[in-house]
């Protein structure tokens, strides 16, 4: 039986990116690999087909406990379709939710967990979720958050932005590599080669700088705009919008600076986020 390495993150941090990354290096075709045939080598956990396999009811009907409930299965049947490991998208906290837990350890192996600044986060997530940008920072500042069962998705329990990152590096161990969205950004080929040396893999430079070009930002918008991206809700013009960070400084006003910035201060401090004055 095969296990799980998660490709955590909360929403808007890089998890599209990184995935793009894995299949372009494992894949390594002369052109960009599809992102729309990524599940050929990574699974979305809360795909709602994953739970469809264990209650066949509409999905209309399943209740949040229901899902909470089916969740480790759905985990354990995903490492199982695998000889050896599967590489899983999730957005869920480590938390224990109706009493079942969101991340089934027993078939993890480990874990690459995306951290972006919550300032940039919450411009991208607004834009993804088609909502005003206020109300976007109350949900990343409301403790115990969970987004609801929606057609082809299901329930995920990802409590603040603060709550998501301390749930998943609290606790630094050889089985977590943490990679901050900006460090991506700077030196990608360094970011990408600390995460193939972490994943144990033996890949000579030319291959990973060959995946790092066919993952690009600038790559994948343009096969968006040729090939649309199933991943793009009804509310985004594009997926790939900016791919940039620092972007906050001319888009948030000084009081969603300070709401954001107030709620995330210890977790914002710890990877480098804080704003001069906070």
């Amino acid at each position: 039986m095969g296990q799980i390495i998660w490709i955590a993150s909360y929403p808007k941090s890089g998890n599209t990116w990184t995935r793009a990354f894995l299949h372009n290096l494992f894949r390594d075709p002369k052109l960009s690999f599809n992102i729309n045939e990524m599940t050929l080598l990574t699974a979305n956990e809360a795909a709602a087909s994953n739970f469809a396999e264990f209650d066949s009811r509409p999905w209309e009907e399943w209740s949040l406990e229901d899902v909470a409930r089916i969740r480790p299965q759905v985990q354990a049947a995903l490492a199982g379709s695998r000889l050896h490991t599967i590489f899983c998208k999730t957005h869920l906290a480590v938390l224990k939710v109706r009493d079942h837990p969101t991340i089934n350890l027993n078939v993890t192996a480990g874990a690459v967990y995306l951290v972006r600044n919550p300032l940039d986060v919450a411009i991208s997530y607004a834009n993804h979720q088609g909502l005003p940008l206020d109300r976007l920072i109350e949900l990343m500042n409301l403790p115990n958050y969970e987004t609801p069962n929606m057609e082809g998705l299901v329930n995920e329990p990802m409590g603040s932005w603060s709550q998501h990152v301390q749930t998943w590096t609290a606790n630094p161990n050889p089985g977590l590599l943490v990679m901050r969205y900006e460090d991506m950004l700077a030196s990608p080929v360094k970011a990408f080669s600390d995460l193939a040396k972490f994943l144990q893999l033996d890949a000579p430079r030319s291959r990973i700088e060959r995946a790092v070009k066919n993952s690009s930002f600038k790559v994948l918008r343009k096969q968006e705009e040729l090939h649309g991206f199933h991943e793009k809700t009804a509310a985004q013009e594009n997926f790939f919008r900016s791919g940039k960070a620092g972007e906050w400084k001319d888009v948030l006003s000084e009081e969603q600076v300070a709401a954001i910035c107030n709620a995330h201060r210890d977790q914002m401090a710890r990877f480098g986020y804080l704003p001069e004055g906070f």
